[in-house]
């Protein structure tokens, strides 16, 4: 029996089908070398990808060897997995850009924090989840970026600001050669630093 007044649709939710076509392939970026991938490639692995392509670059940075040759090696029928959104993109524009592109390419794109999945066949309402998430991201990089401008232009008013603090002292880094130079690996000099060794291998690299 009904009272004379419809129920309502339930809300569908972007289609999650895992069976794809072709291979499973990953996507993991970070910023800076002194950041470590362990995270989001062991993420990928759960998902069981074939192949993982890396980046280490700024997400607005046009130099992602990592991306294009990700991009060059999906066929139609695989599917592109991503940690999350701004690990693919750094813009809104960006975002649709590169998901369109794939999707018409008949290349799923799946975004696991998020919890979305993209493709050819996507419907309305998961296009419209894909501009509201990626909405959300890049307002939050916006008032992160806004939040330290105004903390570095405060520190500037007080004369407090001196920039990026060094990571190595003069003394740390004498320390740093006399251990290398008693024959010490690299590895194990950054470790009782408490560095990377690309940041080490850039303080060696210098003069004196």
């Amino acid at each position: 029996m009904t009272n004379g007044t419809e129920p309502p649709l339930p809300l569908d939710i972007p289609e999650q089908s895992e069976a794809i076509a072709g291979q499973k392939i990953g996507y993991a970026r970070v910023s800076s070398k002194d950041q470590n991938l362990e995270r989001q490639t062991a993420a990928l692995k759960k998902e069981k990808v074939f192949r993982i392509f890396t980046d280490t670059a700024s997400g607005s940075s046009t130099h992602r060897p990592g991306l294009d040759g990700a991009l060059n090696y999906l066929r139609p029928g695989d599917q592109l997995i991503v940690t999350s959104m701004d690990r693919l993109a750094r813009s809104l524009i960006d975002l649709h850009r590169l998901v369109g592109d794939l999707t018409a390419r008949d290349v799923s794109v799946k975004f696991i924090k998020e919890g979305q999945t993209y493709s050819l066949n996507s419907t309305p309402l998961a296009k419209l989840m894909l501009g509201l998430l990626g909405s959300v991201a890049e307002f939050a990089r916006a008032i992160i970026r806004e939040r330290q401008a105004e903390g570095i232009a405060r520190a500037k008013e007080r004369g407090v600001y001196k920039g990026r603090a060094k990571v190595l002292t003069d003394e740390q880094l004498a320390q740093a050669r006399e251990w290398v130079g008693e024959g010490v690996p690299k590895a194990e000099v950054a470790r009782r630093l408490g560095i990377g060794r690309t940041t080490l291998y850039s303080y060696l690299s210098q003069s004196g």
